[in-house]
């Protein structure tokens, strides 16, 4: 299958279970409701060594809050919800509370299982922090210098997935970066999925262990590094000089999916010869996302009258 005569491999995407949960940050205005999520998602790209993966979601309007003022949702995973119980209390008592005018809400609130990070980030009121309940929800109002920060005493806990991708493989490193630039354009605010590397992209992309250091969890995916091409078992065709890879974490397969079919179509660009995904035999997870397959599906979708 060729794209704009970009090769589209007849491979698939290996993704894993993974739990994850929606923080909704408020504040303000836009600019500290931005402030605290970037902060949230920092040295958040893989659980490999961050022990969560979270991105900026998509930018909220008024109406779209709880608190009627701007707002971030932020998506987090981990791999299992004990962990993601950590990371949230971690991350939320850290970089919310700490950040002026914010306050915290959960964003799947008809999840059934819960996680309750207010419940435990309370007491960092001291005693002096007063709690309401409206609905079937309790808030916690904790004092700070600048006047209080509302917190959402419980938080919904998805299962979502984890480690969908692909990989781009261009002739040089401008247009490679150009179009993984175009793809992280194309996924930007959707919804139910992030891209947890930096601006979306990873350069560095890895396999599981290593040939030559025992006990090493990941090491560079020398396959894939243009650089190695005479020392390693290359899956690189001799045009290809540079290749980056977007991750997608997202609450269902069906957003992965959507994600990937918008970020492949608009990576499809001059100087790209192809595009690939990486995945482990079906070894690794039970979600596999087909690249020539998510393609037709827009192609079908287009067809309809």
């Amino acid at each position: 299958m060729y794209v704009n005569s970009v090769f589209i491999d007849d491979t698939f995407a290996e993704a894993f279970p993974m739990r994850a949960a929606r923080i909704v940050v408020t504040a303000v205005n836009a600019r500290w409701a931005r402030e605290a999520a970037l902060k949230l998602t920092g040295f958040a790209t893989s659980v490999i060594a961050c022990k969560c993966e979270a991105a900026i979601e998509r930018e909220l309007e008024s109406h779209e809050t709880p608190d009627a003022r701007p707002g971030i949702s932020v998506l987090l995973f981990a791999m299992d919800t004990e962990g993601l119980g950590k990371r949230l209390v971690e991350r939320i008592g850290q970089t919310v509370i700490t950040c002026p005018t914010t306050s915290c809400f959960d964003g799947l609130p008809g999840a059934e299982q819960r996680l309750t990070p207010g419940k435990l980030l309370r007491v960092f009121g001291d005693g002096f922090q007063g709690s309401k309940v409206v609905g079937n929800d309790r808030f916690w109002r904790v004092p700070v210098m600048d006047g209080e920060c509302l917190l959402q005493e419980s938080f919904g806990v998805a299962k979502g997935v984890g480690g969908g991708n692909f990989i781009i493989l261009g002739a040089d490193s401008r247009s490679t970066l150009a179009a993984a630039e175009a793809s992280v354009a194309a996924i930007a605010n959707m919804e139910g999925v992030i891209l947890p590397f930096p601006g979306g992209i990873a350069r560095s992309g890895s396999k599981v262990g290593s040939r030559r250091y025992k006990g090493l969890a990941a090491s560079t995916n020398d396959a894939f590094c243009p650089t190695l091409r005479p020392l390693t078992a290359s899956s690189l065709p001799d045009d290809v000089d540079s290749v980056l890879e977007i991750v997608l974490d997202g609450l269902d397969e069906e957003s992965i999916r959507r994600a990937m079919r918008a970020g492949i179509a608009a990576a499809c660009l001059p100087g790209i010869r192809a595009i690939t995904a990486g995945n482990y035999g079906g070894k690794l997870g039970p979600h596999h996302f087909p690249l020539r397959s998510i393609l037709d599906e827009k192609a079908e979708a287009g067809a309809r009258p």
